[in-house]
């Protein structure tokens, strides 16, 4: 039987794009503090990735001539101690916080998550000792054990990533596990080992493509703790090390000894951690009560 050209159906190509605007201008009417919290994050990976072309100055240059300037045509933020430009420091300041907290929660969430995919799918003693472990790990705060791993390691980039990330590794664990120990019921699972297919295939190819919703609430909660903690460990001096531009750091120069004489050099810092943490949060929490099934009517 003949086809009518009319009644053939070209798939648009501009289609995935429409799909994903609608899906974007859904979520900003239902979700709008979430929308907010995602432009936030938005503003701070722009601001990372196009530092240098928003610097106005040199972030490490030093201006003895201009020390604790106060906010002007010249420096928008005014200046340090060592007239360094604030303004300069916190845009190169969003880098480091965005690649130690990014680098840091996927770490830890990648590694969590596949030790409770195999705890939770393994199950019997295995599951057993491994949560003991975990809860060992989960005891301890995740700034007071950041801090011995960071004073452990030493300040160092790579060192505030692998300090940060450990503590994460339990949180995502058991969001992880406790999704599999559901998942690893349903019928498919059932069908699969009846098929006699292996077990690490069951596990990594039919149970943890169902565990990518949790997981990525999970990094995008822990990512705001995680940039919290890089500014703690640099408050202390066990963050990242100059001349690296820091927003804990910045805090911790000028915070005791200058804070009465130029509030701008603790004001604008504390902002920025502020924003960073709160829209994280806030788009979070609104991918959690999205991607949930049980919170979607919330």
């Amino acid at each position: 039987m003949a086809v009518r050209p009319s009644a053939i159906t070209v798939p648009v190509a501009g289609g995935a794009r429409v799909g994903a605007a609608a899906a974007v201008a859904r979520f900003t009417r239902k979700k709008p503090l979430g929308a907010a919290g995602g432009a936030l994050m938005l503003v701070m990976l722009l601001t990372a990735v196009f530092a240098e072309l928003l610097q106005t100055h040199d972030p490490i240059a030093t201006n003895a001539a201009y020390t604790l300037g106060p906010p002007n045509a010249e420096h928008w933020l005014g200046t340090d101690h060592l007239g360094r430009d604030i303004y300069s420091r916190i845009v190169h300041g969003a880098r480091v916080s965005l690649i130690v907290g990014v680098a840091s929660t996927l770490l830890g969430s990648v590694l969590g998550g596949i030790i409770g995919l195999l705890s939770g799918y393994a199950g019997g003693t295995t599951d057993l000792v491994t949560q003991r472990i975990l809860d060992i790990l989960q005891g301890l705060p995740l700034l007071v054990l950041a801090l011995v791993m960071s004073a452990a390691l030493g300040p160092a980039v790579h060192n505030v990533i692998i300090a940060i990330s450990i503590p994460i590794i339990p949180r995502a664990a058991r969001v992880i596990r406790s999704s599999v120990l559901s998942i690893r019921e349903m019928q498919y699972v059932e069908a699969a080992r009846a098929l006699g297919v292996r077990h690490l295939r069951i596990a990594f190819r039919h149970i943890l493509p169902n565990t990518i919703g949790p997981f990525i609430v999970l990094c995008t909660a822990q990512l705001g703790s995680a940039i919290l903690v890089e500014a703690t460990l640099s408050f202390l001096g066990l963050g990242v090390p100059e001349p690296y531009p820091s927003w804990g750091r910045m805090l911790s120069v000028s915070a005791a000894e200058y804070a009465q004489k130029a509030p701008h050099l603790v004001l604008f810092p504390g902002i920025a951690i502020s924003l960073a943490v709160f829209g994280s949060n806030l788009l979070g929490d609104a991918l959690r009560d999205t991607l949930d099934p049980r919170l979607r009517g919330s």
